[in-house]
């Protein structure tokens, strides 16, 4: 038997590790994501490596976005309209496809994401489960009734639009398409960009930065909460390491919700509101689940 090969493929790095168990994922490389012309040989001589010394059963691929997981459609497995120019309309899993006759798994990082913590993580044994990830961008994925959340298109909440008091921030925010929506204003670019500060993570944890960082983040968990209804929101990404953060996004979320929520998944908001337990593997341990998948999927059907 062979190994599954993982690949978390970020805006600025791609993960890579393999393996069949969640917690014992090896070989971990990083190859700094330049153009597919320069990162794509090295994820293509890391595979070609771990099949050398394993055999490859399945590659999962958990990439950044936006994507095309339409597989009807004959772009499917194509990186669309996303910022990395260089990147734009690439045919990541095409590339992988012409190198490795195994089946690969496919779907957003963040998706990825939110399936690897639902099945071993924070949310096991749940079946509606929601992941936000708040670093250079902010993403979502849900996991809805056991199943991954797609629809026209994969979930973009990081676009939707928050209220903003512009008496107490003025902030133009930084989405090139959108101005102040959630990513504009409270992604890692955003805070970095008010602030003037090289990381986010520079600011003190007292730092007024970080109360109006959670009063946009809990506006987007009181709307996720209120749409989707999940048992659980799992909070992720380099904006999150700030450890004073989970506590103020629970203080925020339950002051906007007002009482309005009385169920048992609310009842305790530090049970609700957690943080990964996969922390910075959460990408590369979904793409894990989703070769695994893709794997059993092609047993199950022979």
């Amino acid at each position: 038997m062979g190994v599954c090969v993982c690949i978390e493929a970020g805006g600025t790095k791609f993960i890579c590790a393999y393996g069949n168990d969640p917690h014992n994922l090896r070989g971990r490389v990083r190859i700094e994501t330049g153009t597919p012309a320069t990162t794509m040989p090295q994820l293509l001589a890391y595979l070609h490596e771990v099949d050398a010394k394993h055999g490859v059963d399945a590659i999962g691929l958990a990439c950044f976005g936006p994507l095309d997981l339409n597989k009807q459609s004959s772009s499917f497995g194509s990186i669309t309209h996303t910022p990395k120019l260089s990147w734009k309309h690439f045919n990541i899993v095409q590339a992988l496809q012409a190198e490795f006759a195994v089946p690969i798994g496919f779907d957003t990082d963040v998706n990825a994401a939110a399936l690897g913590e639902q099945r071993w993580g924070a949310g096991a044994g749940l079946m509606n489960v929601l992941y936000m990830t708040i670093g250079t961008g902010i993403g979502m994925g849900a996991i809805v009734e056991g199943q991954l959340l797609h629809g026209a298109m994969h979930a973009e909440a990081g676009h939707m639009s928050v209220m903003q008091d512009t008496t107490q921030d003025g902030f133009a925010g930084v989405c090139p398409y959108h101005g102040n929506c959630l990513e504009g204003l409270a992604s890692g670019p955003a805070m970095k960009e008010r602030w003037q500060v090289h990381s986010a993570l520079d600011l003190t944890a007292d730092h007024v930065a970080w109360d109006l960082e959670a009063s946009y983040l809990a506006q987007a968990v009181k709307n996720i909460t209120l749409c989707l209804s999940p048992e659980k929101i799992v909070l992720g990404g380099g904006v999150m390491r700030q450890p004073v953060m989970l506590d103020k996004v629970r203080l925020a979320t339950e002051k906007l919700l007002n009482g309005y929520i009385q169920n048992d998944a609310c009842a305790d908001w530090d049970k609700y509101i957690v943080a990964p337990a996969f922390l910075d593997d959460a990408g590369v341990v979904g793409a894990l689940a989703l070769a695994l998948d893709v794997t059993q999927k092609i047993e199950v059907s022979v």
